[in-house]
């Protein structure tokens, strides 16, 4: 399951998670953008070198489809998928220029409650959610 649960999670610690992803971007050569959001403010933003403007757009979208369906964006688009719904999508309701099936995005809990998504653009899309998944389980391990 990707969803991580935190007892707390404010500005604090979203900008200690993004610092550390980062930083560890950088060290490995990470060619993504990552993004940050509690409720609708952005709080961490970092394109990196390697990622262009196309991967700010995509984590816009990775983001509307957490929001949309309070899911991580690769469960939502496995489950489209799996069902042949991805070229659907306009019947569904979802402007492909406003939602992404695609994996990145995953909402930020707080004792079960969404409070904000992390989202990570620029490798596969299995790449993004592993990396986003990650650093969460990460940031909830340290307290």
């Amino acid at each position: 399951m990707s969803d991580v649960d935190f007892e707390r999670f404010g500005h604090r610690e979203a900008l200690e998670l993004g610092q550390r992803m980062l930083a560890a971007a950088l060290e490995h050569d990470r060619p993504i953008t990552i993004g940050l959001w509690l409720g609708e403010q952005r709080v961490f933003h970092a394109g990196l070198p390697g990622s262009s403007a196309d991967n700010d757009a995509w984590m816009e979208r990775k983001r509307a489809l957490v929001r949309r369906y309070d899911k991580a964006s690769w469960t939502t688009a496995q489950l489209f998928r799996e069902h042949g719904l991805e070229e659907r999508m306009g019947a569904m309701g979802l402007d492909p220029l406003q939602y992404a099936l695609a994996g990145g995005g995953v909402p930020i809990r707080v004792r079960g409650t969404a409070v904000g998504v992390l989202v990570v653009s620029g490798l596969t899309d299995a790449e993004d959610d592993d990396l986003a998944v990650a650093a969460l389980r990460e940031q909830a391990a340290l307290g």
